[in-house]
């Protein structure tokens, strides 16, 4: 059944009840091996989590999560694969400076990362805004992408800027297992000052609606997994910088008309009840080497709620 919808206490930060939340506790549950770090590049502060040897494959999550959300996937890929898993700028444990939150200074951040680890180049897997950040580095750093991965979504073209403020009668407004869902966040996100207010502390609420109306099971996004994201949004500065990711959306529509296609393989999932239709539309005239795939009974959160389709898509694209 799907998880209710709840209104929780406040998130309080940094109270010795979420000390289990922090990245070196949450590193450790994923096994021997991993370990939390962090690296100065490009201006800023970049949390990741990594473990693993082989060929690098970093891991790049999206709102409102955090790079737990590979946690069900990283264990058995960094078997074959040293993985990286990153909190992007604004994310997290990572720096949350005043700007930089357009795709191309993100997926500069990342060339960065791989040059500070002693990389030439590494494969890229992103969701949500990872996936946009993932895309922006394939087109702006080819030499350094060797694969890339979108997990269902694109990044914003010009079709973003057509999207309606008021549903479609097919949009639903309200928790809604499958179908279209209104993208309300999208033009709430751009809001200056008042998200800051209005979620300090009350994250969790916004996290269950989000689950609850987006993935196909929500009881896959568990109530650990939910409580450390909604810690990781609990302040006003993580909304805000995580805000700026949408508000970026018109520079990032302007750079990408610039790109052309993309030479980078990639490799796009999309969720059967989500965004795979859309995807398989739009996808193969954004790069060279393009494969759209359904991931079936899925909503948005793909790595969680269906790890394992992920570990293979993924091993079976890298090789």
């Amino acid at each position: 059944m799907p998880t209710p919808l709840t209104h929780p206490a406040n998130d309080a930060p940094n109270t010795p009840a979420h000390e289990e939340l922090g990245d070196e506790a949450l590193a450790r549950r994923l096994g021997p091996g991993f370990a939390s770090r962090h690296a100065e590049v490009n201006g800023v502060r970049l949390h990741y989590v990594e473990g693993g040897t082989g060929e690098p494959l970093i891991l790049l999550g999206g709102w409102p999560q955090t790079w737990w959300q590979w946690n069900k996937v990283m264990p058995e890929l960094a078997r074959r694969y040293r993985v990286i898993a990153v909190d992007l700028r604004g994310m997290g444990g990572s720096g949350k400076p005043d700007g930089g939150y357009d795709k191309k200074t993100m997926a500069q951040d990342i060339r960065e990362l791989i040059r500070h680890l002693g990389l030439t180049s590494a494969s890229i897997a992103g969701h949500d805004i990872g996936a946009m950040v993932a895309y922006a580095h394939a087109a702006n750093h080819p030499e350094a992408t060797t694969r890339a991965v979108l997990l269902d979504v694109p990044h914003p073209d010009a079709s973003f800027a057509a999207l309606t403020l008021l549903p479609g009668p097919d949009q639903a407004t309200g928790p809604v297992i499958g179908g279209r869902v209104h993208l309300w966040w999208l033009a709430f996100n751009q809001v200056r000052g008042l998200p800051e207010e209005l979620l300090a502390g009350r994250s969790r609420s916004l996290i269950d609606w989000l689950f609850t109306s987006m993935a196909h099971d929500p009881d896959t996004l568990d109530d650990f997994s939910r409580r450390v994201y909604a810690h990781a949004y609990a302040t006003p500065d993580a909304i805000r910088a995580g805000n700026g990711w949408y508000q970026a959306f018109n520079r990032d529509i302007a750079d990408e008309r610039a790109y052309g296609p993309v030479t980078v393989p990639l490799l796009v999932l999309g969720g059967g009840d989500s965004n795979y239709p859309y995807l398989r539309d739009l996808m193969p005239a954004k790069g060279t080497d393009v494969t759209v795939r359904e991931v079936a009974d899925c909503g948005h959160y793909i790595p969680e709620e269906k790890p394992r389709a992920v570990i293979d898509a993924l091993t079976d694209f890298l090789g």
